[in-house]
């Protein structure tokens, strides 16, 4: 089946968050998948079986520069390795026709990437028929929005402290093992992390300052050799960040951390009282100081609006709700999640893994003045 006009996708790069992009595709309505680009065969095959539960007539593609000219779709999602997504975005925003993008997290992958987004945001400013949009969707997560409202509320007071946990399993296998190195991946506090750092501004309702981290490689991948080379990302970390408004976050990162019952939580204290969120199990605590402990109530979130809960729990498909909102605007409203969130929350995992090399804290305005 056809998609609507102005709801027809493209995939570059069709691995496993590509694939999951597919599936949510396929329960938005009047959406569908028209093509696709990839250079690695099994996944265009896998890509083309997926297509087929859903009758749509996929064109498969080995290069995304051909995607483009093609005319086949109207919103181009990029979900390849993440070294690759500064050019392939470059090159989405200076075509001569048009399309809106969504770009999987991190938006680029290292200092000198940094130095360029910027060129990114004055190409998109000098292309206002295009939307992109960043794909850091754990912002819409349940219980993560229910506890951003409260916040946003005032209810918790001026926010001081940020705690987030990710206690988790280790990285998964991709495509030709690239997500092992850091310079491929940008590093743990940029490839994973980013999701993080952009909830922790969010929550502060400030800018990052400066950032402090300790971590290794101490458990995962240490017996893998890949041509003769031994991965080199973090497995867990520390890392504190303080912001413009005097506020500080940290981040607790464990990956081999299985035996965990919630995969994040989130804790905000300010002035007035305390949130938390719980991911999987999708609950809110909320309570002030006046009340006290016996007065903390806890809320169970559900979204309505969720068709497919995916793999991260709803919040891929209500990132591509925002996204259609959007484009559907027609300038009238600007995507949720901009470059500059992905230039922020790059910049911090950046000066993280700097700090970790270093053994001190890192400012932002050093990364950012590298660009």
């Amino acid at each position: 089946m056809a998609g609507e006009v102005g709801r027809r996708y493209g995939i570059v790069g069709v691995g496993m968050m590509g694939r999951e992009h597919m599936l949510n595709i396929a329960h938005l309505d009047g959406a569908c998948v028209t093509c696709v680009a990839d250079v690695h065969l099994p996944s265009q095959e896998a890509a083309l079986q997926l297509a087929a539960q859903f009758n749509w007539p996929l064109k498969v593609f080995s290069a995304h520069q051909t995607l483009l000219d093609s005319r086949l779709c109207d919103i181009v999602v990029v979900s390849t390795p993440n070294m690759t997504h500064f050019e392939i975005l470059m090159d989405i925003i200076n075509h001569p026709i048009p399309h809106h993008v969504l770009v999987e997290k991190p938006l680029c992958t290292s200092v000198e990437d940094c130095k360029r987004v910027l060129s990114v945001i004055a190409a998109a400013q000098r292309r206002p028929e295009i939307v992109v949009q960043v794909g850091l969707e754990y912002r819409y997560m349940p219980p993560v929005a229910r506890l951003l409202s409260i916040v946003k509320d005032g209810l918790v007071g001026q926010v001081k402290m940020v705690a987030i946990r990710e206690h988790r399993f280790p990285f998964l296998v991709k495509v030709k093992d690239w997500n092992r190195f850091n310079v491929n991946s940008g590093g743990t506090l940029v490839e994973k992390c980013c999701h993080f750092f952009d909830l922790m501004r969010l929550f502060a309702g400030s800018n990052p300052v400066r950032v402090m981290a300790s971590g290794a490689m101490d458990v995962n991948h240490k017996d893998e050799v890949y041509d003769g080379r031994v991965p080199d990302i973090i497995d867990n970390a520390f890392v504190i960040i303080e912001f413009e408004n005097g506020s500080r976050g940290m981040l607790d990162l464990c990956m081999f951390a299985e035996g965990s019952k919630n995969e994040q939580e989130i804790s905000v204290v300010g002035d007035k009282g305390k949130g938390e969120a719980f991911v999987p199990e999708s609950i809110v605590h909320f309570g002030t100081r006046t009340a006290g402990r016996l007065g903390v109530q806890t809320i169970e979130v559900k979204n309505e609006q969720i068709k497919y809960e995916g793999l991260h729990h709803g919040s891929s498909y209500l990132e591509h709700l925002h996204l259609l909102a959007a484009i559907e605007s027609h300038g009238s409203r600007n995507p949720v999640l901009s470059l500059e969130d992905g230039l922020y929350s790059v910049a911090t995992g950046v000066a993280g893994q700097l700090s970790i090399e270093r053994g001190c804290f890192v400012t932002i305005q050093e990364v950012l003045d590298l660009i």
